[in-house]
C-alpha cells in the first residue's frame, strides 16, 4: 500500500483482534494477513464502498478507518437485513452491527416475527441511540442469549425493550437475573415459530435458537467456515467440554430443520434444508473423533 493510499485510503488500524466481522462484511476488501485484518484493495464503486462502511460500522475495535479516519453516522447501514422471508409466518433476519468488545465481538441479530415484533439474539454494544434504532421496526419483546459470553449487554437492552431476558441455567452465573431460565437438554418453546434448543459443549449453558424452520442462531456451537467451506465446530475455542458438544450435535443432527447458520462468531451460509442437515451430520461425526486441547484463538479456521 503507497503512503498516498494509508493517508487517504480505507486501512485496518493496530487495535484489530482478528475478530472476523469486518472480513464477512467485506469479502474480497478486506482480508486476513499476518493474523490481523487488513485493507485488501481500495473500492472501485458505490457499492464496495458501502460494504466497508458496513465493516467499519461493526468492527468491535472501531479497527476499520474510512478516508479522513472519522466515520459517517449517515453510512451506517445497521440493522441491516440478511433475509426478507417467504410465506405466511416467516419474518425477516437483520444484522444488528455494533459488534462489541464485551462479547468478544460477536455477531447478534434481530428476528422479525409476522405480528410486528422482534427478538433480539444476542447483543451489540449498548448504547440508548442504538437501542432505539433497533426498536424502530416494531417492538422487541425477548432477548435471547446463546451462551455466556454474549451476556454482557443483555440486561440494559431487556429493560429499555420491557423485554424477557432468556439464558440456559448452565450459564446462569453469567445472567443471575434473567426473567426466563431454560433448563435440561430438551427443546422448549419460546413464541409461535421460535424453539430454543439447549446444546451443551462450548459452554455448559449454550443454546441454539430456532425459527420457522428457517434460521439457526448457533451462537458459538458451530459456524460457517470459509477456510474449510463447510460447518465447523470452534474446537481450539470450547470452555466446557469437546466431548459434550460431540454429544450435543449427534442428539441434534437429524433433528434440527433450517436453511440459514446464523453464527455468533465465524461467518453466515444458507443452504437447502437437506444439504445443511447432511452437513450436521458428518459435523457430528468429525466431532466425535475430536479430543480436548488448549484454548488456542489462533487456530480457528476463519
Amino acid at each position: 500500500m503507497g503512503t498516498e493510499q494509508a493517508e487517504h485510503g480505507w486501512r485496518v488500524d493496530g487495535r484489530c483482534t482478528n475478530c472476523d466481522v469486518a472480513r464477512q462484511l467485506a469479502p474480497g476488501l478486506i482480508g486476513e494477513v499476518a493474523g490481523r485484518s487488513a485493507v485488501l484493495r481500495q473500492p472501485r464503486d458505490a457499492a464496495e464502498a458501502g460494504r466497508l462502511h458496513a465493516a467499519a460500522h461493526a468492527c468491535p475495535s472501531r479497527s476499520v478507518r474510512p478516508p479522513g479516519g472519522r466515520l459517517d453516522p449517515a453510512r451506517d447501514p445497521f440493522p441491516m437485513p440478511l433475509d426478507a422471508g417467504t410465506g405466511t409466518g416467516t419474518g425477516a433476519v437483520l444484522l444488528c452491527g455494533h459488534n462489541s468488545p464485551h462479547t468478544a465481538g460477536a455477531n447478534s441479530y434481530l428476528l422479525r416475527r409476522p405480528d410486528g415484533t422482534s427478538m433480539m439474539i444476542d447483543t451489540p454494544r449498548w448504547s440508548p441511540a442504538l437501542a432505539a434504532r433497533y426498536e424502530a421496526p416494531g417492538p422487541v419483546t425477548d432477548v435471547l442469549l446463546t451462551h455466556r459470553d454474549h451476556a454482557a449487554h443483555g440486561r440494559p437492552y431487556a429493560d429499555r425493550f420491557g423485554a424477557r431476558l432468556w439464558i440456559h441455567e448452565g450459564d446462569l452465573d453469567a445472567a443471575p437475573d434473567a426473567d426466563r431460565v431454560l433448563r435440561g437438554t430438551e427443546p422448549a418453546r419460546i413464541a409461535d415459530g421460535v424453539l430454543a434448543l439447549p446444546f451443551p459443549g462450548h459452554t455448559r449453558g449454550s443454546v441454539l435458537y430456532l425459527a420457522d424452520d428457517r434460521y439457526c442462531f448457533s451462537g458459538d456451537s458451530f459456524y460457517w467456515s470459509r477456510t474449510t467451506a463447510d460447518i465447523e465446530v470452534v474446537d481450539s475455542v470450547t470452555w466446557y467440554s469437546i466431548r459434550e458438544l460431540a454429544a450435543s450435535l449427534t442428539r441434534a443432527a437429524g433433528r434440527l430443520r433450517f436453511e440459514w447458520l446464523l453464527p455468533g462468531h465465524g461467518d453466515r451460509r444458507r443452504l437447502p434444508h437437506g444439504e445443511m442437515a447432511d452437513r450436521l451430520r458428518h459435523l457430528a461425526a468429525r466431532t466425535r473423533e475430536l479430543r480436548p486441547r488448549p484454548v488456542d484463538f489462533a487456530a480457528v479456521r476463519w
